[in-house]
């Protein structure tokens, strides 16, 4: 990506960085394995990816209204209303074409809104007052926390996650003791 110019510009290169690890993350974990789940109680692999593109979608949506209102219906309505078709995305394939498709479309939407829009002031998911761009940041944090999800699910089925593998480590300096 090119150096950004605008507080928007830069905002989309670092969620472009947290997308692309993310799904490089999921490329890590064999389509067979999707199903897999850490526990009983938390979402498989294929249902974490799900959720995310949902609460992704569904932000991005609501903040290019410009009666931006995330109390405008109950969250799990809101989800639904803006993704109700994510659930049909199942393998590994569809849920990465889906994560390049979603960010292409919001990222061109945003921009085409503009950094003085993102800049308005909305009433956030807690009741709070916040600029639209604040709430697109804390989308795109929902999406790494995620993201570190997936790196535990890699480790637990025995695999190396793409952001150890991938990680350039550089050596230490020589260390003299004085001796």
């Amino acid at each position: 990506m090119s150096t950004p110019i605008t507080l928007l510009d830069e905002i989309l290169e670092d969620w472009y960085a947290i997308r692309k690890g993310l799904i490089k993350e999921l490329q890590v974990i064999p389509p067979a394995r999707f199903s897999f789940r850490a526990t009983l109680e938390t979402r498989s692999v294929t249902e974490l990816v799900q959720h995310i593109l949902e609460l992704s979608i569904m932000s991005v949506e609501e903040l290019l209204r410009e009666d931006t209102n995330f109390h405008r219906a109950p969250y799990s309505q809101m989800l639904h209303y803006y993704a109700p078709n994510i659930y049909r995305a199942e393998t590994q394939e569809q849920l990465i074409e889906l994560l390049v498709e979603q960010y292409k479309d919001a990222s061109g939407r945003l921009k085409n809104a503009g950094t003085l829009f993102l800049l308005q002031l909305v009433t956030r998911a807690d009741g709070s007052k916040g600029t639209r761009m604040s709430v697109l940041h804390d989308a795109i944090a929902h999406e790494n926390y995620h993201r570190g999800q997936l790196t535990i699910c890699t480790r637990l089925l025995g695999l190396v996650p793409a952001a150890t593998r991938d990680a350039e480590r550089p050596s230490l300096p020589q260390i003299n003791s004085g001796t």
